[in-house]
């Protein structure tokens, strides 16, 4: 993308006036994205975005730089800008800069551009055919693709010469359902860190299913029971519960502002001792997965909670220096235009040993959760209330009817020590977080697990 010698002269240029560190992000993306309403393609576009930010490190402070060119002088200039933030007076070293391999696990076998764009509009058609075909009930039906391509290159005044491709790929389809005056909706989407390769596992046909098979069944809801009660959470449901309430508030930046609930509390136990949690970027293909983070430091699992007691947090370089610890290769950005930030990747608790029906079997009441909808969580407390999309009443053991309009409210803490069972059937939820205007694609996953007790909110008996 760019060679080492005018790398390493904006590298030189970033450290005029000294800092810690300096660093160099150049990326080139392309990207296909397409929505298909109600069977008419209302947006097919395809892109190329291509550009680099400077970054000069002093603490946890730093200046940032960045430019849509990549010629001598756009760069040079980037870095005067960056290193203008800073007050030292004595230029820094750059250290020859020095490849960084990574296992190479998450390319493409088939890859997008392979494929053209008339056979990917194709895809969402059948999402539209499958879903309208499920039931006459369907109203509605939109199906969204998207792929691209991330090329990236990260050097550093420390040596770090990292060059990575990242394949991602996303296939959505979204339902409404209507009887009389009683409207639901219906949601699946799929995607990986991977070509398209990924739909042959995952085709669109069964993400139509699905989603449509969520909406019809939600038709049949009713009000949502309301107090304290058990909860049974789906395999994959779990996850997001994990990420949001807990994950957030490990995320060192909200320690290193006294922000997080869990700031004091390395070596304590915070959750059950039945939970193992980790955040984990070295899974093959998974959507919040890579070789390297967007600061060249390698991917890695990190332990977050063993049997219930809380390991340590998720670090980038600036707030591990800091701390005197390691990063964990948790800083990510969402383009070249953005500083990299703590950020989760594939937040995970572990599967036990339980037979996910026989936990069904052993909850006398309570409501079983299959998705999470929208929700508000304080990292500084825990407490968080979150909606949910699709639940159902558990009755002697059974689960029965449908309910809407339920909520999950409690404080992280209280929540994750009482879960009382794990089961053994792990799965995995994609999404895309936003934290300080950017976003990132992540996982989440769970086996299918029982909270003893939460409050549910809900407006029915």
């Amino acid at each position: 993308m760019l060679d080492r010698e005018l790398v390493a002269d904006v590298l030189i240029a970033a450290r005029r006036k000294g800092g810690d560190f300096a660093e160099v992000f150049v990326e080139e993306r392309s990207s296909t994205s397409i929505r298909l309403d109600d069977g008419r393609v209302e947006e097919l576009t395809t892109g190329l975005d291509r550009g680099a930010g400077v970054r000069v490190a002093q603490g946890t402070s730093y200046g940032y730089a960045h430019s849509n060119k990549l010629d001598r002088d756009a760069l040079l200039e980037a870095a005067a800008a960056a290193s203008a933030a800073l007050r030292g007076d004595a230029p820094g070293s750059v250290v020859d800069l020095t490849d960084r391999f990574g296992p190479g696990t998450n390319r493409a076998s088939r890859g997008a551009d392979t494929v053209a764009a008339a056979d990917k509009v194709g895809w969402l058609r059948e999402v539209d055919e499958v879903a309208r075909g499920h039931s006459p009930e369907v109203t509605q039906v939109t199906g969204i693709y998207f792929d691209s391509l991330q090329r990236r290159l990260i050097a550093a005044s420390d040596g770090r010469w990292v060059d990575e491709e990242r394949p991602r790929i996303r296939l959505v389809a979204q339902v409404v359902a209507k009887r009389g005056d009683v409207i639901q909706t219906g949601w699946d989407g799929p995607a990986a860190c991977a070509g398209v390769e990924f739909l042959d596992a995952h085709p669109p046909r069964v993400t139509a299913e699905r989603a449509a098979t969520r909406a019809v069944t939600m038709l049949d809801s009713i009000p949502a029971p309301a107090g304290e009660m058990a909860v049974v959470v789906a395999n994959g449901c779990g996850g997001v519960l994990f990420h949001e309430a807990v994950g957030h508030p490990l995320e060192a930046d909200a320690v290193d502002k006294e922000a997080s609930v869990y700031r004091a509390l390395v070596g304590e136990r915070c959750a059950s001792e039945l939970i193992d949690g980790v955040d984990d970027a070295t899974i093959p293909n998974g959507w919040g997965s890579y070789d390297f983070d967007d600061e060249g430091e390698p991917a890695q699992r990190t332990e977050l909670f063993r049997a219930g007691v809380l390991q340590g947090f998720l670090q980038d370089r600036l707030r591990a220096a800091k701390m005197g610890v390691q990063p964990t290769a948790n800083g990510r950005r969402e383009s070249y235009a953005h500083p990299p930030i703590v950020r989760m990747t594939n937040t995970n608790i572990l599967p036990g040993k339980e037979d996910p029906d026989q936990i069904l079997r052993s909850t006398a009441h309570g409501i079983y959760v299959r998705g999470l909808g929208g929700g508000q969580v304080n990292p500084a407390t825990g407490d968080f209330v979150f909606g949910v999309s699709e639940g159902y009443l558990i009755e002697n053991g059974q689960v029965t009817t449908p309910v809407r309009g339920a909520n999950l409210i409690g404080r992280a803490i209280e929540v994750m020590s009482s879960v009382d069972v794990i089961g053994s059937d792990f799965e995995t939820w994609e999404g895309v977080c936003g934290k300080d205007g950017q976003g990132a694609p992540v996982g989440s996953g769970s086996p299918t697990l029982r909270i003893s007790k939460i409050t549910v909110g809900g407006t029915g008996a």
